[in-house]
């Protein structure tokens, strides 16, 4: 899915970085459509991983390409950034929760108020971080008693935002999960976010 290079083109999130959280197995549209909207809005982005070197992109199961990685996940520091981004596919969220300096990045977004957008499987790796409970997201279906479990309230719609937090179900999704997650970077620190 293509989205116009001029519908986010007021540079809102100028000053603004925001981190994106991935390791192999990634959905790649979900990290490049992304990556170029957020970039036109005006923020810088920055590619972080489990570890320095490249990643591999998917296009669900077929392989895509290999992204250079900016920061590796032991280099980071939630305070460095203004928001967080978390691509799907179903590897990629799967490895990222097992891995502790991962769940404590993502879970301090939540500490500090900062707002996130996870797409598809990624609220994976919001579950691991133990931020879900009370609060109302969508996910890839398959996610639905796993949010549940976790205190969450699993709805089936294109995106939704609530506390600073915006997911969305899939690719098809994306120009609205783009959207919003604009519009909550731009606006920052929320104050009813909660880890």
């Amino acid at each position: 899915m293509q989205i116009s290079s001029t519908q986010n083109s007021n540079k809102t999130l100028q000053g603004k970085t925001i981190a994106f959280l991935v390791t192999d197995g990634f959905e790649q549209v979900e990290l490049t459509t992304p990556w170029e909207q957020i970039k036109l809005a005006g923020a810088e982005t920055v590619l972080i991983a489990l570890e320095e070197g490249k990643v591999q992109g998917y296009h669900h199961l077929d392989k895509g390409d290999a992204f250079q990685v900016d920061k590796s996940i032991a280099d980071v520091s939630a305070d460095d950034y203004d928001g967080l981004v978390l691509p799907g596919g179903v590897a990629n969220p799967d490895a990222l929760r097992t891995n502790e300096n991962v769940v404590e990045f993502v879970r301090a977004f939540f500490t500090e108020q900062k707002p996130v957008a996870a797409i598809c499987h990624a609220p994976w790796t919001l579950v691991e971080a133990d931020v879900l409970d009370g609060r109302t997201l969508t996910s890839w279906p398959s996610l639905r008693t796993d949010i549940q479990n976790a205190g969450g309230n699993w709805v089936d719609h294109e995106v939704v935002v609530e506390k600073g937090l915006v997911t969305s179900r899939k690719p098809d999704d994306l120009e609205a999960f783009c959207s919003k997650a604009i519009e909550e970077f731009a606006e920052g620190v929320h104050k009813r976010q909660q880890a």
